[in-house]
């Protein structure tokens, strides 16, 4: 190991054990999305309505997830910057640091208070631009956004907010409040039990968007970043590289989101539920999947930053495959996971009320193609973050345009034959694109050496082939032998993840899988520590 690398050693064992702590924030906030999930289905199915309430919240979802969210522009412009400005972060921060954090949420507040009018006074229109030939969908989500729009507000102020946390290592909170969202939509719906417009499923979303803000406004006061208005638009020069930081990640961002606008517009066409069982199906998957990317390269992210301002290439190279390769190992066996347990797992957890059988295997299906995406994923989203380290967001915006238009030339072609199956198809189709994209330009900005990592990932895919097969059987097995009920099908659940992950991990010591030893390695140290004590 380099120099450079063994003196951020003991800072990357830091961030890594902050990861496994974010993993188990995360996880506590995915739990709470997928009961909120579990509740909307049961109170709304697979309906019109549901694909309203989705339609309209794509918009609002738009800045609070996507632009404002862990890994959006607003917190990675402001981790980016920030990073580099603070010098003592037990101090209360310097007043042009406090000047520069006043004069971005100005205009953050300012720029989207726009964009919210527009989506509360004409959501009809705003709405008719994704929405063809369904007066009925329109109509309904036409008037969710209106009462969802102040949404659009809270989300970019939460996104600077997120940045700020992070950059002061505060990693638990900016991950916890998202789970806030989902209180709220699960309080208002078992209070009201719903009702036939989706109105108090859009009230419970805005309530949830307001108790995620005022959950971090107060550490942010105490960090010493109390907000006042600030005009300094044209004078600030730091605002001006924030500024050249967010406007392509935020165009980048935002055509990546058109993508999801592009396949609105399919679905609109499709029969009713088809969008809502896209929706349901893409959040299984993002239920492991912004787990795992957020507990690696949430911590990994300022420290990408702060290597790269101190020109240290050799551990940018080194956190940089350490992180993917963690990411794939990982990614590899959550895939086989899905493929072998989706049909049973969707089953289990949402199959009741107004979510029926039908819509159970639609679900299933398209899970099945969105999941084929999970290794380029992993590999799009952890190159990203490294372009925007490296101050270059022009990159992956110029990817992500190329990747809308084949998006629609993908669904144009799929969509026909498969419905909403070909949706999902070319979503795994244009996310490979991406990754394959961003991994070749990326090699003109840090040569990272590939050859080492390809290897261990070509013995990763042996392994989740062979893992796969044995839980196929498995599971085969076992539904041929006992009648499938909630206990019963639990206990399959429990059953086949218990043998794949038992096949996986001796797999991995057989073919001396990096990972999975170092995992090991430390184990074993914690244990040494506590019997030395």
């Amino acid at each position: 190991m380099s120099k450079p690398v063994q003196e951020n050693k003991n800072e990357g064992q830091g961030l890594l054990k902050a990861a496994s702590w974010i993993a188990v924030i995360i996880l506590l906030s995915k739990i709470a999305g997928f009961l909120r999930d579990i509740v909307v289905a049961n109170y709304y199915g697979a309906s019109v309505v549901s694909d309203a309430y989705l339609y309209a919240y794509q918009i609002p979802a738009l800045i609070l997830v996507i632009l404002g969210g862990v890994g959006g522009p607003f917190h990675s412009a402001t981790v980016a910057v920030f990073s580099k400005l603070v010098k003592d972060f037990n101090s209360k921060p310097e007043p042009e640091i406090k000047r520069l954090f006043n004069t971005f949420e100005t205009f953050s507040i300012i720029l989207f208070l726009i964009v919210a009018l527009i989506c509360f006074f004409f959501p009809e229109i705003v709405m008719g631009i994704i929405i063809k030939d369904n007066p009925e969908l329109l109509s309904y989500s036409a008037g969710l956004l209106k009462i969802m729009s102040p949404i659009i507000v809270l989300g970019a102020v939460i996104g600077l907010y997120y940045g700020i946390l992070v950059t002061y290592k505060c990693f638990m909170l900016p991950n916890l409040s998202p789970s806030m969202l989902s209180l709220g939509v699960i309080i208002v719906l078992l209070i009201t039990k719903g009702d036939n417009t989706g109105f108090y499923l859009a009230i419970g979303t805005l309530f949830g968007a307001i108790l995620q803000f005022l959950l971090q406004v107060k550490t942010v006061r105490r960090l010493g970043y109390a907000f006042r208005p600030c005009f300094d638009f044209f004078k600030n020069k730091n605002f001006n590289e924030i500024l050249e930081l967010l406007f392509p990640a935020f165009l980048s961002s935002t055509i990546g989101q058109l993508g999801i606008y592009v396949d609105m517009f399919f679905s609109s066409a499709l029969k009713e539920g088809a969008w809502t069982a896209f929706s349901y199906a893409n959040r299984v998957f993002q239920f492991p999947i912004g787990m795992l990317l957020t507990a690696i390269l949430v911590p990994l992210f300022p420290l990408f930053s702060r290597l790269i301002s101190q020109n240290d290439l050799e551990g940018v190279r080194h956190y940089y495959k350490k992180g993917l390769g963690t990411l794939i190992y990982t990614g590899c066996f959550l895939m086989v996971l899905i493929f072998v347990l989706r049909t049973d797992a969707i089953k289990l957890a949402l199959e009741r009320g107004a979510f029926n059988s039908e819509a159970t295997i639609l679900v299933s299906e398209i899970l099945f193609f969105i999941t084929l995406s999970i290794i380029p994923y992993v590999v799009r989203d952890s190159a990203t973050r490294l372009f925007y380290s490296c101050g270059d967001s022009k990159t992956p915006f110029l990817i992500a345009i190329a990747c809308i238009v084949l998006k629609v030339i993908l669904n144009f072609l799929l969509v026909k034959n498969m419905g909403i199956n070909g949706i999902a198809l070319s979503t795994s189709l244009v996310t490979l694109f991406n990754a394959t994209m961003l991994t070749i330009l990326l090699r003109r900005k840090i040569s990272i050496g590939y050859k080492n990592l390809i290897k261990s990932c070509t013995k990763i895919l042996l392994i989740g082939a062979i893992v796969y097969i044995i839980g196929y059987l498995t599971a085969f097995i076992y539904s041929k032998f006992i009648e499938w009920n909630f206990i019963t099908g639990l206990i399959k659940l429990c059953l086949v993840t218990g043998v794949m992950t038992l096949f996986y991990v001796i797999l991995s010591f057989i073919f001396k899988i990096e990972y999975m030893e170092e995992l090991i390695q430390k184990i074993k140290n914690k244990i040494g520590k506590k019997e030395n004590v």
